[in-house]
C-alpha cells in the first residue's frame, strides 16, 4: 500500500525545519488551489518552531524522509492541534495520504487523551473537508461541528458604505489600543453563543485577549490590516458594540476573521454594514474575494452572508474533547 504502510511515527522535535519543507511546500500548493490561501508565511513561523526543537507532535518518516506531520500547541491545560498533513506518491494527495493522516492523528490524540495536565482538546483542520478524519475524532471521544468557508467574489464596491447607526453609536478604524474593549465585546458577544462550544477562548476576557493578540500581532490567521479592521463605539460609555476584523490570506484574498454584535444592538443592521465597510476596504487593497467561516448551527448568521453575496465553497470540521 505504499509509504504509508511503510512508515515509522517519530517525535517532531527530533527534525529540523529542512527535513520538513518538501510537506510544507506541497501542503502551500492544496491551499492555495483550494481556499486561495498563501500558507507561506504560516510555514515560516512553523519552521522557526521547528528548527528550536520546540514544536509538539510527530512526524511520519520514510525512506529517511519525513512525508507527514502532525502538531499541536498548548495553552495552559488545553491542547490545540494546529494541523495534520501528508504527502503520497508523486506529492499528490490521495486516500493513503489520508490513512497516514489517521495515523498521525491516533498518535497525537493518544498522547494528548491520556496526559493528566490536559483537560481539554479543540481542534479546527480548515484545509481537510468535512468527514475527512472525523471517524477517528469520534472514537477518541470528540464532539464534531460542521463548519462552512465562505467566500464572497467582489466587485463594484468603489465608495464607501454610508453607516446608518443610532445616535448613539459612531463607526471608526482599529487602534492599536482597541485590544482590552474589543476582547471585552468578544466575551459578551459569544455568551451562550455555538461558537463558545467550540473555542473556549471566546468565554471569557482573558481568553478573547490571546485570541485577539494571535489575529492581530501574531499573524494566526494572515496579516491583519488594521484599515479593513473597524469598531462600532457607544459615544457616552466607549465601550465596543460591534466590530469587525480583517487579515489579507493571500494577494487576491481577504479573510474576516472576527465580526460580532454586542447583544444589546443586534437587528439594527451593524453586521450588514461592518461587513460592507470590510469589504471596501479589501477592495481598495486589492482584494478581488473575501473569505470567512462560520458554524453550520448558526443559522441566522449564515442566511446574512447568503444574502450579502457569500456562498460556501468548503465545508470542515471543529472537534472538542473534555475532560
Amino acid at each position: 500500500m505504499g509509504l504509508s504502510t511503510s512508515s515509522e511515527i517519530l517525535d517532531l522535535r527530533h527534525f529540523s525545519a529542512a527535513k520538513l519543507r518538501p510537506v510544507l511546500d506541497a501542503e502551500g500548493r492544496i491551499w492555495k488551489e483550494r481556499l486561495q490561501w498563501d500558507y507561506r508565511a504560516s510555514a515560516r513561523l512553523l519552521m522557526q518552531y521547528l528548527d528550536n526543537h520546540m514544536l509538539p507532535g510527530f512526524a511520519a518518516v520514510a525512506a529517511e524522509q519525513v512525508i507527514g506531520y502532525v502538531f499541536c500547541v498548548y495553552e495552559e491545560t488545553k491542547a490545540v492541534i494546529g494541523d495534520v498533513f501528508a504527502l503520497e506518491h508523486g506529492h499528490e494527495h490521495t486516500d493513503q495520504a489520508h490513512m497516514l493522516e489517521d495515523t498521525l492523528l491516533k498518535h497525537l490524540l493518544e498522547l494528548l487523551v491520556n496526559s493528566p495536565q490536559v483537560d481539554r482538546i479543540e481542534s479546527q483542520l480548515l484545509l481537510h473537508a468535512t468527514g475527512t478524519h472525523s471517524e477517528i475524532f469520534r472514537r477518541a471521544g470528540f464532539d464534531i461541528f460542521s463548519r462552512l468557508f465562505m467566500v464572497q467574489h467582489l466587485a463594484g464596491l468603489w465608495s464607501a458604505p454610508q453607516p446608518n447607526l443610532p445616535s448613539d453609536l459612531e463607526l471608526r478604524s482599529w487602534r492599536d489600543e482597541d485590544l482590552a474593549p474589543a476582547a471585552r465585546l468578544i466575551c459578551d458577544s459569544y455568551r451562550n453563543h455555538p461558537d463558545s462550544l467550540i473555542n473556549d477562548q471566546y468565554r471569557s476576557v482573558h481568553g478573547s485577549m490571546r485570541f485577539l493578540n494571535n489575529i492581530v500581532r501574531y499573524s494566526g490567521c494572515g496579516t491583519f490590516s488594521a484599515p479593513v479592521s473597524h469598531v462600532v463605539v457607544h459615544r457616552t460609555s466607549r465601550e465596543f458594540m460591534a466590530l469587525v476584523l480583517g487579515s489579507r490570506v493571500s494577494q487576491e484574498s481577504g479573510h474576516i476573521t472576527q465580526l460580532c454584535v454586542h447583544p444589546a444592538y443586534r437587528r439594527h443592521g451593524l453586521a450588514r454594514m461592518l461587513l460592507g465597510v470590510a469589504g471596501f476596504h479589501f477592495m481598495r487593497q486589492g482584494a478581488t474575494e473575501i473569505s470567512l467561516t462560520v458554524t453550520e448551527a448558526n443559522q441566522q448568521a449564515i442566511s446574512l452572508y447568503n444574502a450579502e453575496g457569500y456562498a460556501c465553497t468548503h465545508k470542515f470540521d471543529a472537534a472538542v474533547w473534555e475532560r
